[in-house]
């Protein structure tokens, strides 16, 4: 049987963190999910959730094939196999909220994409802040990065009406590449203000570890060249303009960040970027 909406999840070294994101995932209120997990570093996940007694019908495993083989590539192989009408992603280190589904598959009825707001924790869930919360409201490409200026694996997407695939060459900002992609044919997305997926910053994770301010500052030079480009064919004629807005104060704000970790030991990049995109 297949159901409405498949949630795809890579899992490397994702031994302490997958059931965390598992539970969230049958936590859902709206029961009409495939979980697709997909095993990165040739653990047998499905066992491993077996033992915790976290193992469901709706879950389906596969294996890259690889050890680190990259998490952009593994999505790459689910996306040619789901037949699920709606897609979301689900990092293993990071969770939903229990309505996350219900409300972003309500919103799918008239929208092409659905994004919400994030709660940010640090690894072990505590709450550090809330991120593009407030009012429902739909976000033009142009505007979306100024409310969604974290990271962007929470959104959801009707994959008959926008589609695309990760950019495997790409280290970082992979998942604002695949919104890139979708929104050759969407002109931005519908943005529900509560927060409904925890994202945990976990220090070893690829956009939090040793080394990624230089990473994310490469990544994003790279995507202003391509938009600068016109690699991107956008339908909201405005969205090139606003992205290199929003990435030329992100790279300000990089280049900026270990100076402000300094005087914030314990701040976020988020702390430091949210005020100069409100000037």
């Amino acid at each position: 049987m297949t159901r409405t909406i498949g949630i795809i999840t890579p899992a490397y070294q994702a031994e302490t963190l997958l059931p965390q994101a598992v539970r969230s995932v049958l936590a859902q209120t709206n029961p009409d999910w495939e979980h697709w997990i997909i095993s990165d570093d040739l653990v047998d996940y499905e066992a491993l959730l077996g033992h915790e007694g976290l193992l469901d019908p709706r879950q389906r495993f596969r294996s890259s094939g690889k050890l680190g083989g990259g998490s952009t590539r593994a999505r790459n192989l689910l996306f040619d196999e789901i037949a699920t009408p709606y897609a979301a992603i689900l990092d293993a280190d990071d969770r939903l909220k229990p309505r996350k589904l219900e409300l972003a598959l309500e919103a799918l009825a008239e929208h092409a994409i659905v994004s919400v707001a994030l709660d940010v924790m640090d690894d072990q869930y505590r709450h550090r802040r809330f991120v593009g919360d407030g009012p429902d409201k739909v976000l033009r490409t142009r505007d979306y990065k100024f409310t969604s200026l974290s990271m962007d694996s929470m959104i959801v997407w009707d994959r008959r009406k926008a589609d695309g695939r990760y950019d495997t060459e790409l280290r970082n900002m992979t998942d604002l590449d695949l919104l890139l992609q979708l929104w050759r044919t969407a002109p931005g997305t519908f943005h529900l203000g509560t927060p409904l997926h925890d994202y945990v910053k976990i220090k070893t994770s690829m956009s939090n570890s040793t080394g990624v301010t230089a990473r994310m500052i490469a990544a994003k030079n790279t995507l202003v060249e391509r938009l600068k480009a016109g690699f991107y064919p956008l339908a909201d004629p405005e969205g090139v303009e606003g992205l290199l807005r929003f990435l030329t104060i992100s790279l300000e704000a990089e280049a900026a960040y270990d100076a402000y970790l300094e005087a914030h030991p314990d701040g976020l990049f988020e702390d430091n970027l949210e005020p100069r995109l409100a000037r």
